[in-house]
């Protein structure tokens, strides 16, 4: 029996003796005990406080031995009480459930954030980007253990990372990660059938939202994009792909294995999406990538479904033109954030 339940049973019990000894009282002392009466009488006896009785016992030999009932119940409770609040404390008990409340108020204040379903071999690799481009995001795991060998990987970097102990093929789960308010969920369970149940939930509370899904089987990567999914990938294509790379073009690996796993400088390729600003109507030399946030401009994305590698200087851009730049993760934020910044009205 865990803790919480042993609290609740003892809870329980107490409430049901002091009933039943209020109950006692009542019937023993006669219709000169009122409610008041018996309800003081069974609480002091039952914490054993030793105020003056205001049930006459001394004339009533009943009433004495079931005031020692009384007596005997109290104690005996008070002791199992004192025994599951020590094994409360004891275990930490009280640091998680408060730690739990702290970070369920953390997922409740999320927006626009990320949903990780999973946290096996996939899912572990996927939190580590999200931690080191400090993108906001929430794990979905139903396994306590697989939680606690993630963060013992990394106690430093992982020991504040939002999670939510459930199944993520379960409805509720994705609510309580907040899967109405988020910008993307990356569905990397280890079975395709458990990846596409989420996509079909996810897709039902938020019709908007971009799901990327781990795929074992490539046959089985229809299905999902049929069911919502708007990329899938697969470990073994990739793997094999990595394999051939590393044989094929191994400085071209090693740059990008630098790029990703240095730590002092946070180096990326990312998209900077142009809305309704300042950017909209110019040409990209104007913009000064370069010279204003150190970045380097790799290839453009028209409004369809065009890719321009190495675009022109005088490339006009306009609303919905997305960049893929390489640089530091901040000053590729600060651009983003130039990009997407209003036009004030005159």
């Amino acid at each position: 029996m865990n803790i919480r339940r042993r609290l609740l049973t003892a809870l329980l019990l107490l409430i049901s003796i002091t009933a039943l000894s209020v109950l006692g009282y009542r019937l023993l002392g006669g219709r000169s005990v009122g409610f008041l009466q018996a309800l003081y009488m069974a609480v002091i006896t039952l914490a054993g406080v030793g105020y003056s009785e205001v049930v006459d016992t001394s004339q009533n030999v009943g009433l004495r031995i079931f005031n020692m009932l009384v007596v005997f119940c109290g104690v005996t409770i008070s002791v199992y009480v004192f025994s599951v609040v020590t094994a409360f404390l004891v275990e930490g008990e009280i640091t998680n459930f408060f730690g739990r409340r702290k970070m369920e108020k953390r997922i409740g204040d999320l927006t626009n954030h990320y949903i990780v379903c999973g946290l096996g071999d996939t899912g572990r690799y996927v939190v580590d980007e999200l931690l080191k481009t400090h993108s906001p995001f929430v794990v979905i795991e139903h396994s306590e253990d697989a939680i606690k060998r993630f963060r013992e990987h990394d106690p430093e970097a992982y020991k504040e990372t939002p999670y939510v102990l459930a199944d993520a093929t379960d409805e509720e789960a994705l609510l309580r990660a907040g899967v109405d308010r988020a910008r993307g969920v990356i569905a990397a369970l280890g079975s395709d059938k458990d990846n596409l149940i989420v996509i079909v939930l996810v897709k039902q509370k938020n019709s908007q939202i971009r799901i990327v899904a781990r795929c074992s089987d490539l046959k089985f990567a229809d299905k999902l994009k049929r069911a919502g999914a708007d990329s899938t990938v697969s470990p073994n294509r990739i793997g094999g792909l990595r394999l051939a790379s590393e044989v094929l073009r191994p400085n071209a690996v090693s740059f990008l294995d630098l790029m990703l796993k240095e730590h002092a400088h946070t180096l990326r390729i990312e998209e900077v999406r142009i809305a309704t600003s300042s950017w909209v109507g110019k040409q990209i030399h104007q913009l000064q990538l370069k010279q204003k946030y150190n970045i380097l401009l790799l290839a453009v994305k028209d409004q369809g479904s065009t890719f321009f590698a190495n675009p022109p200087e005088d490339f006009a851009l306009k609303q919905g033109t997305v960049l893929i730049v390489m640089g530091e993760t901040d000053s590729i934020r600060r651009a983003s954030a130039d990009a997407d910044q209003k036009v004030p009205q005159a």
